[in-house]
């Protein structure tokens, strides 16, 4: 890209040629960083955040600040929890090694996973990213079909690697769409009517379609994230996406649900995204949480279009399944039963809105409260009745939030929503420490 062609624009992002105002230290590891890294390795915050170490729902600084985390899905039971650690360095001393080797963990896992899914979703293909998932879900999808065409939301991510980045419009101009992509607007309960949202969110699926075939193209798949959270997170009404499912397998194409960010137990209502409305997808791409940090993600689909494309197509991942990843993703799902976190995510969820509409009631530019579980949008706007977004305020926000050691950051097209998505453990008392942290961030902004 030259400097007369289009910038890439990340929510939330420092600015590296302010300097200046940071501390010593840390503005000398930013000038090592991007001394070595590049350009491309971008920082959150108006003032970065320098970690030394994680636990549970906190990040500390070198100084020992601790920072309540309200923003990493990642490691979903919580930073560094001790089961994870100890599997992992157990099983590390033991065997690390690729599937093509017979061993007890990589099988021990996917028994485990699959049992978590509809019946008709029994087997799995495990990967080190989600953006390998995504790769390897639209290649299963588009070799079934015999097809390219993918339709996803205008504000999705889904990966980074080069499949996934051209169906990825959240990364910015410069990164352009595949030519066989379709963008459709994402559902929005904030403005439109509930009664006819998912008619309207399958209408536009539809008006997709037939943009494909205008162009000589078919759809293979249709690909969303469950609860649209780079849309600025859309959760109901419930079964709202069942139109626009029952649209693309009329068109012959299939259903890829993302629970890259909604997977795992987050939405406190059920254990995917998908299954809050009802539906089931023919394949699913995970990620990020699975492995509480360590490399691991995974498709899960149906037989039938794995069998045709192991037929067709040699595929092989050498750290996909690995012993040890597999340790750290058999530890997530004992720690998500055995300390109940998909129902902590419903209690304290249901607390943490409640709390932020009570908010909103003295601030009337916090405009939307929304979301399930451990997955919230707080949208701002700038006119309460006109419903326009309102970016800047957003980020005035999380920044206050930054100063008051609560990490978060913003999501959505215009970037006016708070996306609040901290570690599964978070408690009420957590929460009541965001909800202070924000009112004096709201009367700071």
């Amino acid at each position: 890209m030259n400097a007369s062609g289009p910038k890439a624009v990340m929510i939330n992002a420092f600015d590296s040629g302010k300097l200046d105002h940071l501390p010593d230290a840390t503005a000398a590891l930013i000038r090592r960083r991007e001394r070595v890294l590049g350009a491309s390795y971008r920082l959150f915050y108006d003032d970065p955040v320098y970690l030394d170490r994680g636990e549970g729902v906190f990040l500390y600084g070198p100084d020992g600040a601790a920072y309540l985390d309200v923003y990493n899905n990642v490691p979903c039971v919580g930073h560094c929890h001790p089961r994870v650690v100890e599997a992992v360095t157990r099983q590390m001393g033991r065997l690390n090694t690729h599937t093509r080797y017979l061993t007890d963990m990589v099988v021990d896992y996917a028994e485990r996973l699959t049992a978590l899914f509809p019946a008709s979703l029994s087997q799995v293909m495990l990967t080190c990213t989600g953006s390998e998932a995504i790769d390897l879900a639209l290649r299963i999808a588009r070799s079934h079909i015999g097809a390219m065409g993918v339709i996803v939301t205008e504000n999705a991510y889904h990966g980074v690697t080069t499949a996934a980045s051209e169906l990825s419009p959240s990364l910015g101009d410069g990164v352009p769409l595949g030519v066989h992509i379709r963008t459709i607007p994402a559902p929005d309960s904030f403005r439109d009517d509930p009664e006819t949202m998912g008619e309207t969110f399958a209408a536009h699926v539809r008006a997709a379609i037939a943009d494909l075939k205008r162009h000589g193209a078919a759809p293979a798949a249709l690909l969303f994230d469950t609860v649209f959270s780079s849309d600025g997170v859309v959760t109901d009404p419930i079964g709202f996406i069942k139109p626009a499912v029952a649209a693309i397998r009329e068109a012959g194409g299939l259903f890829i649900a993302d629970e890259v960010q909604p997977g795992f137990g987050r939405t406190g209502t059920a254990m995917w995204g998908f299954a809050r409305h009802g539906v089931e997808p023919d394949l699913v791409a995970l990620g990020k949480p699975m492995g509480n940090g360590t490399p691991i993600a995974g498709v899960v689909g149906r037989p039938a279009l794995f069998d045709e494309f192991a037929r067709r197509t040699r595929y092989f991942n050498t750290f996909g399944g690995n012993p040890v990843s597999c340790a750290a993703a058999l530890a997530v799902l004992d720690i998500l039963r055995d300390e109940k976190l998909m129902e902590n995510a419903a209690t304290v969820g249901a607390y943490m809105r409640a709390g932020l509409r009570d908010l909103a009631k003295s601030f009337e530019r916090m405009g939307d409260i929304r979301g399930d579980g451990l997955f919230i949008a707080a949208e701002f706007v700038s006119d309460p009745v006109a419903k326009t977004p309102d970016a800047a305020l957003a980020g005035r926000v999380v920044n206050e939030l930054r100063q008051r050691r609560i990490l978060i950051s913003a999501s959505g097209k215009a970037g006016n929503s708070l996306k609040i998505r901290p570690p599964l453990p978070f408690s009420t008392e957590h929460a009541d420490m965001l909800l202070d942290g924000m009112k004096a961030a709201l009367a700071a902004a």
